[in-house]
């Protein structure tokens, strides 16, 4: 009766070790989805400056900053959030410029370390929404390109 009793004892114990450790590389698991990785670009052009800071959770771009500062011109910052579709950034950049709120589409090509920037036809609400006509029809031109840089 007692080999019983400690087999058992034995048994429980070794099940619920192996629970805990499955729980244990779930949570980090879980963990490891959530942390939030975060790049930083930069464009120069002439006299002209862009600057991108990306916060990447997977594919996903979530409260990112963009901040265009064209010489003596004004300048526009505001918030970037969208998704990665395979080397391409689809986003949303809401921003701050003249005095009124804006928003507009952006999207950017992955090319190694850099993002280079892409045009198309637009539509505009004459609201401040302004959306691409035909995402499929965007020109990356190499026009403006943003370099990795280290994030501060």
């Amino acid at each position: 009766m007692k080999k019983i009793f400690y087999l058992l004892f034995t048994l429980l114990i070794f099940v619920g070790c192996q629970k805990q450790k499955q729980r244990k590389t779930t949570e980090n698991a879980q963990t490891t989805a959530s942390i939030v990785a975060q790049e930083c670009y930069r464009g120069i052009m002439k006299k002209d400056t862009i600057l991108m800071t990306l916060h990447l959770k997977g594919n996903e771009v979530t409260a990112g900053t963009l901040r265009y500062q064209f010489f003596e011109k004004d300048s526009n910052e505001g918030e970037i959030s969208g998704q990665l579709k395979g080397d391409t950034l689809f986003a949303t950049y809401t921003f701050m410029s003249e005095g009124a709120a804006s928003v507009r589409d952006v999207a950017f090509l992955k090319k190694g370390n850099t993002y280079i920037e892409g045009h198309g036809e637009i539509s505009d609400d004459n609201q401040g929404n302004i959306t691409f006509k035909d995402v499929r029809q965007l020109r990356f031109d190499g026009k403006l390109m943003l370099s990795a840089i280290r994030c501060d």
